[in-house]
């Protein structure tokens, strides 16, 4: 298993590295001066290129209050400025609700659309209808398995099944006997895939809990319960960075001694890396997938281009431990990781 976890931990490393280098060009002039010069663009709202100012749209199915939506629309946002992209965004929760806002998007004739399938198949006909109708379509973060089907051009995220073996395999090394996989939002196909894939490498017993990710008491309360009728259970998988807090406070009521572990990263998380309240994170690095997706979509635009070769770029996993918050700390603050 050892074995294993090393190459989940190389595979991200190198996606840092290789897709991360579009974020500063091929700067000399060291990480800070490159991320200066980017501020300042921003501020300025000046963009990089002189092509066209193209309206790219992004649907995605956030709920309220999600910091993971936030980080994405920043990297979108910044790649937007840079690219001299008008940006719309909008999200909504509900399948049939986030199907609208892409058929607005498509009433508007926008030059791009950027969307999650989080639920494809309430999404199925209006992105194939978007495609139709000559709008090229990138898909992000959810339904890297349907996106080519439905004439997307590329899917930019993290392979959902691949980043649960890797949370099943980390708890194997740290000894992990009783688990719980904590699903906060019904009928999100991802969230089911994280869980079964850790659930398939995870040499104890794990158990999906569902809660309603809407109303963070009910989350501690349905967690807190679980934790005082089931002492075994020595390990709780959270599958957003906001419910990892909510997670550590229903142990501390509980009286568990159980880890608490997460998917996705904030500065709550970094912080509960540096003080032992969670044991690690995997890290899909939200900012790049909405950075790439607008700098994508101005490359086909503007000259055709298209990575991926059939494939989804990945963006992670990367497991994230005590040892690597302190460098991560900075960039959680500004919003970017």
């Amino acid at each position: 298993m050892a074995r294993a976890r090393t190459g989940v931990r190389v595979i991200g490393a190198v996606l840092a590295a290789v897709l991360g280098a579009s974020l500063v060009g091929c700067s000399s002039t060291g990480g800070k001066r490159a991320d200066d010069a980017r501020k300042a663009q921003a501020a300025a709202g000046k963009a990089a290129v002189s092509t066209p100012r193209w309206t790219f749209a992004m649907v995605t199915h956030s709920g309220d209050g999600d910091t993971f939506w936030d980080i994405v629309q920043k990297g979108a946002r910044e790649a937007a400025t840079k690219d001299n992209i008008n940006f719309l965004y909008s999200k909504s929760d509900e399948g049939q609700q986030q199907a609208q806002l892409v058929q607005a998007a498509i009433d508007k004739k926008v030059d791009g659309l950027i969307v999650t399938l989080a639920k494809p198949d309430a999404m199925k006909a209006v992105v194939t209808k978007a495609v139709a109708a000559g709008i090229p379509v990138v898909t992000v973060n959810s339904g890297s398995e349907q996106s080519k089907q439905y004439g997307a051009l590329t899917h930019i995220g993290q392979d959902e099944t691949i980043a649960g073996e890797a949370v099943g395999e980390e708890l194997n090394e740290r000894g992990r006997k009783k688990a719980l996989c904590v699903l906060h939002e019904q009928g999100n196909v991802g969230h089911e895939q994280r869980c079964a894939g850790a659930k398939s490498t995870f040499d104890g017993e794990m158990q999906n809990l569902y809660v309603d990710g809407t109303n963070m008491p009910d989350v501690q309360a349905t967690i807190e319960a679980k934790l005082q009728t089931d002492r075994s259970v020595d390990a709780v998988v959270t599958l957003g960075a906001p419910f990892a807090d909510t997670a550590v406070k229903a142990k501390r009521t509980a009286g568990s001694k159980a880890e608490i572990d997460t998917f996705d990263l904030n500065a709550k998380v970094v912080a509960g890396l540096k003080d032992d309240s969670l044991g690690f994170a995997v890290d899909q690095q939200p900012y790049l997938q909405g950075y790439e997706a607008v700098d994508l979509l101005w490359l086909y635009r503007y000259n055709a281009n298209v990575l991926g070769g059939g494939k989804p770029v990945l963006t992670g996993p990367q497991i994230i431990t005590k040892s690597d918050a302190a460098k991560l700390e900075d960039f959680t603050r500004r919003g970017t990781r």
